[in-house]
């Protein structure tokens, strides 16, 4: 998979920038990387059948089928219909969040007293262009962001795993919006406490 890249067409080549977003159209078969520039960096990720909206991802069915609340190579992205969304393909950080959800300026208040720049205003931004909304955000997942679970169910940010260069990449199994927010939290260790920026590929394999 490392060179696959050598043997493929680029349809986009882009870097969001430190706390901004980006959304857009995934055509089936094609691959979206996330490359994490910098290290230690949380992706707020949701997807949508492209044809049908309603037809989301759905956390709770990935995390059921999969008896696995993390994704890694292999995993599959279900939807709300228990369709095949998206595979991840490539993963070069290992453990990715399924449970955790997305930070808003109200709960951001809530946590730090503080409401700062939140992944729920961007997928709000991101989302408006294809005539969507709040209803629409459901629990997201949060690539390289490292949650664990403790034996009485706590959860803990941790520390992220992910280093310089690392990336994720998944293959559309159907036409997809796909809508990402590099997360802007600066209050606990999801973005190293100071977010930087991530590259985002999408490609098709030559024929």
């Amino acid at each position: 998979m490392k060179n696959q890249l050598d043997h493929a067409t680029i349809r986009l080549d882009t870097t969001i920038i430190p706390g901004g977003y980006w959304g857009g159209l995934i055509a089936k078969g094609q691959y979206l990387r996330i490359i994490d520039l910098d290290g230690q960096q949380a992706v707020d990720f949701l997807c949508y059948d492209a044809h049908n909206p309603k037809n989301r991802y759905n956390a709770a069915n990935t995390i059921k089928i999969a008896g696995n609340i993390y994704l890694n190579k292999g995993s599959i992205l279900w939807s709300e219909a228990a369709d095949h969304l998206a595979t991840i393909t490539d993963d070069t950080c290992g453990l990715h969040d399924t449970i955790y959800g997305c930070c808003s300026k109200e709960v951001n208040m809530v946590r730090y007293g503080e409401a700062a720049p939140a992944c729920r205003e961007n997928f709000l931004a991101a989302l408006k262009k294809y005539n969507l909304g709040a209803r629409d955000i459901v629990s997201n997942v949060n690539f390289f962001m490292n949650v664990s679970v403790g034996p009485n169910g706590e959860l803990t940010i941790c520390e992220g795993l992910s280093k310089p260069g690392d990336y994720v990449e998944l293959r559309a199994e159907r036409d997809l919006i796909t809508v990402l927010s590099n997360c802007p939290q600066k209050f606990n260790p999801c973005s190293g406490f100071n977010p930087s920026p991530v590259r985002v590929l999408i490609y098709s394999l030559k024929e």
